[in-house]
């Protein structure tokens, strides 16, 4: 399956990143966290359209896809299977575990090392992979030790399970408690126009050579369409979603956006915004739009 085969905007219109010293993909990623139910809960209203946003995605130039295996749960990590597999060359999966879930909207950290290497073993098998090119521990276990966390990603990594290996909703020093245990190459926290509360993450992972995925990149539609969102886009023929897709872009190199939706005409939104070039005058109005 070719990743140029149609028309369209190009994710590789947002330039790329490397994770690591040798996984380059373009920077317009997509998040597969809605491709499940209500409440990231079983499967999706519509599993064809699933698949479809995906192949779609391929098309588009998108060659990383972000996913978990709490996620449906397993439902994303199979709809990806079934839409993809065999893998497009170059294609780079993502997955995470360490959040168990109990039902709708629910979701409880479980960072034992037997919990984490029994869903990662399942990832495998419903990714149909030997090994996973970016794992991410999706959340540090406060009533696990950390290094019992950190010593168990570096045991996947050295029985060639995994490649590289990442973190999400860390801060500045528990990155770096990590990396003295394990190589880490991303970093995944929630982050968006409006909310900027891992503002200091984000400066590291740039500083340190480490992708930085934000997760929430459009705040769920919640931003504010009026204001200086709705002028910059108004300037650029632009919806306020794709500027804040392309603020995103801006803020950092180090930034691997990965938006996520249900709906291919939205997935084509969403990389079209990779092919926005903000201005200084533009990010100097969208600065107002930070809370």
């Amino acid at each position: 399956m070719s990743s140029h085969t149609t028309s369209g905007p190009l994710a590789a219109a947002a330039g790329s990143i490397t994770l690591g010293d040798d996984l380059t993909v373009n920077r317009m990623g997509f998040g597969a966290m809605r491709l499940t139910g209500k409440g990231i809960w079983g499967p999706p209203a519509d599993r064809p359209e699933a698949v479809r946003v995906l192949r779609r995605a391929i098309e588009l130039g998108v060659d990383f896809i972000d996913t978990a295996d709490s996620y449906g749960p397993a439902v994303s990590e199979e709809i990806i299977a079934e839409a993809l597999h065999p893998y497009p060359e170059g294609l780079v999966i993502a997955t995470k575990a360490g959040l168990e879930r109990p039902g709708p909207d629910q979701w409880v950290p479980n960072g034992r090392p037997d919990y984490l290497r029994r869903q990662l073993e399942s990832s495998l098998r419903r990714l149909k992979l030997e090994r996973i090119d970016l794992w991410q521990l999706h959340r540090i276990d406060d009533k696990v030790p950390e290094k019992e966390q950190f010593d168990v990603l570096r045991e996947f990594q050295r029985e060639g399970l995994v490649r590289h290996l990442g973190l999400s909703e860390v801060t500045v020093a528990q990155i770096e408690r990590a990396r003295r245990v394990v190589p880490i190459v991303s970093v995944q926290n929630r982050y968006n126009l409006t909310d900027r509360e891992w503002e200091a993450e984000v400066d590291h992972s740039e500083r340190e050579g480490l992708a930085f995925l934000p997760w929430f990149p459009l705040a769920a539609g919640a931003l504010d369409e009026t204001g200086p969102l709705a002028r910059v886009a108004r300037r650029h023929e632009a919806t306020p979603y794709q500027i804040a897709l392309a603020w995103l872009l801006a803020r950092s190199p180090a930034m691997l956006v990965i938006p996520g939706t249900s709906s291919v005409p939205h997935l084509e939104e969403n990389v079209r915004a990779a092919e926005i070039h903000l201005t200084p005058e533009d990010l100097k109005e969208l600065a107002a739009a930070s809370r």
